[in-house]
């Protein structure tokens, strides 16, 4: 098993170094933000982004199910800004109406800044490359 372990961080390093030059996703974030989604994120919306079933439906208590963060949820909808906002403080004004009861947590102490944003470059890193070119029009960058 420590092979396996080596030889994956060594393949990582090696990837890594091959990309100078080139903008994209820290590899070694994006293995951060998956393992930290794998641990915080995915008993709600699900392994693969997918998020809860009927996730449109308020449930019987009034809150809406935990959104997929995949292609047909609506996440990359936001600007990343309000998605980190979201994350660190949680469903709260500004990023939700007053009075708007969630069931997602805020992990401003929970989580680093810097884990948060690992965290959404990986959700990011699982788009297709339509919902980046769509986010791209959106947001275009300044």
């Amino acid at each position: 098993m420590n092979r396996l372990v080596v030889g994956a961080l060594a393949s990582l390093t090696l990837l890594a170094g091959c990309d100078k030059g080139k903008s994209g996703p820290d590899p070694f974030a994006l293995l951060e933000g998956e393992g930290i989604y794998k641990a915080e994120c995915a008993s709600c919306h699900g392994a693969a982004g997918e998020g809860q079933a009927d996730w449109r439906t308020r449930r019987a208590d009034g809150k809406l199910p935990a959104p997929p963060h995949d292609a047909s949820g609506h996440t990359w909808h936001h600007p990343m800004a309000q998605l980190f906002a979201m994350v660190k403080f949680g469903m709260v004004p500004p990023n939700a109406p007053e009075g708007y009861v969630s069931d997602m947590p805020a992990f401003a102490g929970k989580l680093t800044d810097k884990q948060i944003h690992n965290v959404l470059a990986y959700i990011e890193s699982k788009w297709p490359a339509e919902i980046h070119a769509r986010r791209a029009e959106r947001f275009p960058p300044q």
